[in-house]
């Protein structure tokens, strides 16, 4: 049975997971909601702006407060430099999905994996999911690395199943990591 915890603070070695806060507008702006290498593949297009991104996060920000909710920013180095969040979230089935977005400068350092990594054990061991998935862009293989270097599964592809915001139709692979697979991986 899942239990609630909203989005609670994470530290790993190198990162801390947290809420965003208003004055994380223009980190974010910067450093990957403006970058077209960074939204590529996604439902949203580049900001316009750093008050498009205030607006944004205000919106996060109110859904704190449904404990359902789960989205946190990265920092590593003292920097803004991505996010990560349950997109998806099945009570009956007990299952999270992931969707997460990194600047592009600190793409190849690990940094989404230890993140990932992180939220996948928050959710198993505080939620009490059964299952977390991620799904991402055929197109956008880094992010499968993501996946396989967390422990999930890659399942299949599912054609055409994701239209990005510059209107292309995206194959999307599907990865996914049970409960007792998480559990044994611990050992």
């Amino acid at each position: 049975m899942i239990t609630h915890t909203g989005t609670q603070a994470i530290k790993t070695k190198r990162l801390t997971l947290r809420r965003f806060t208003a004055d994380d507008a223009e980190e974010m702006f910067k450093n990957w909601a403006s970058d077209e290498r960074v939204t590529r593949f996604l439902t949203w297009s580049p900001h316009r702006s750093p008050e498009e991104s205030r607006a944004i996060i205000e919106n996060w920000i109110a859904a704190y407060s449904d404990v359902s909710k789960y989205n946190w920013l990265i920092e590593f180095e003292g920097k803004a430099v991505g996010s990560i969040a349950v997109v998806r979230m099945s009570e009956k089935s007990e299952h999270a999905e992931l969707g997460y977005c990194l600047g592009f400068d600190f793409w190849g350092k690990g940094i989404m994996t230890e993140a990932a990594g992180a939220v996948i054990d928050y959710l198993f061991e505080k939620v009490n999911v059964n299952r977390v998935g991620i799904l991402h862009a055929v197109k956008n293989p880094g992010s499968g690395r993501v996946a396989q270097k967390c422990g999930l599964t890659f399942e299949g592809v599912n054609r055409e199943y994701f239209k990005s915001a510059k209107g292309e139709f995206l194959d999307i692979a599907n990865y996914g990591i049970l409960r007792r697979e998480w559990e044994e991986k611990k050992k």
